[in-house]
């Protein structure tokens, strides 16, 4: 059981403020659950990927907390572990980055050792024992296949483990400055995405932050009031003031309060956010993975 969440603004750069204390719908509370590590990946000035992860809960992790209040990008993916496959260390925690962009992955698939007889050279840049690692290097090398086109890549890889390995979920969210894509497949976890236009409002702040605001001055009540985005849920929570007056894009495993018209990606579908936000989305993947794991009724995941 993991959880994702990315969110872009296009090409503007806005501060994201990533609250993992304000029980009881935060990244914090879910990381009690899933202990085995956190993290969030954005692009620097330079739009060089920046990851800041630990392989422990967000509940112990006070680097990860300061760094993701503190955050500035056009592009976040942000990210909550519960190893399914390789332990609890550095290299295993995700986001992953390769070749300038940067990925996150809920969902699992066994066998993962024969993706690496697929990956020829690629497998060098694998330097943990995740499944979720592999499959990033398959997309890596599919990209170039396809002469860079990032969905096309995304949509080889996932549709070459589906044919050939068991699966539970493949749902991903890959990154590279300015862009966003996300697939979900097949349709056992969620996957929810909204557009959101300039101008729209958030709600209040729920009253542990406006506390928190209240006692720790004006930096977290800057952080905290005003309109802007700010969305919640039992997994995570965003604010990002500057997008209400620009546009954005968030892509969520779950649907989060505060906004209104989610929509659950169709199983096999691929979405595209381009640098102007425009959405453009097909379905990529039509039929079922050759072996399907089937989820236990009350994991989490499912999300309809």
């Amino acid at each position: 059981m993991c959880r994702l969440l990315g969110l872009t603004a296009g090409t503007e750069p806005v501060h994201a403020t990533f609250w993992l204390l304000d029980a009881p719908d935060s990244l914090e509370v879910q990381s009690r659950r899933n202990v085995d590590g956190s993290g969030i990946g954005f692009f620097g000035p330079t739009g060089a990927p920046v990851l800041d992860k630990q392989p422990e809960a967000a509940f112990r992790d006070e680097d990860f907390i300061r760094e993701a209040k503190h955050a500035e990008s056009a592009v976040f993916v942000a990210h909550v572990r519960w190893a399914t496959a390789g332990g609890r260390t550095l290299q295993n925690t995700h986001p992953f980055t390769m070749q300038g962009r940067i990925m996150a992955h809920n969902g699992g698939f066994g066998e993962a050792e024969r993706v690496e007889e697929q990956l020829g050279g690629y497998r060098e840049l694998v330097l943990g024992d995740t499944d979720s690692e592999r499959y990033f290097a398959l997309i890596t090398q599919q990209i170039d296949v396809h002469g860079g086109d990032v969905g096309a890549g995304i949509a080889a890889a996932a549709r070459w483990i589906g044919a050939h390995l068991p699966v539970s979920s493949l749902n991903t969210v890959v990154a590279a400055p300015g862009e966003l894509w996300a697939l979900r497949y097949p349709g056992q976890h969620a996957l929810h995405i909204i557009e959101r236009p300039a101008g729209m409002s958030a709600p209040a702040a729920p009253a542990a932050t406006a506390a928190r605001a209240a006692d720790g001055g004006a930096a977290a009540a800057g952080a905290t009031s005003g309109p802007g985005l700010h969305v919640r849920s039992s997994t995570s929570s965003v604010h990002a003031p500057a997008l209400q007056a620009l546009p954005s894009v968030v892509i969520a495993s779950e649907e989060l309060d505060g906004e209104h018209g989610w929509r659950m990606l169709t199983s096999g579908e691929l979405v595209h956010v381009r640098p102007d936000l425009r959405v453009e989305s097909a379905v990529v993947i039509p039929d079922p993975p050759a072996q399907l794991v089937p989820l236990p009724a009350d994991n989490p995941n499912i999300d309809t």
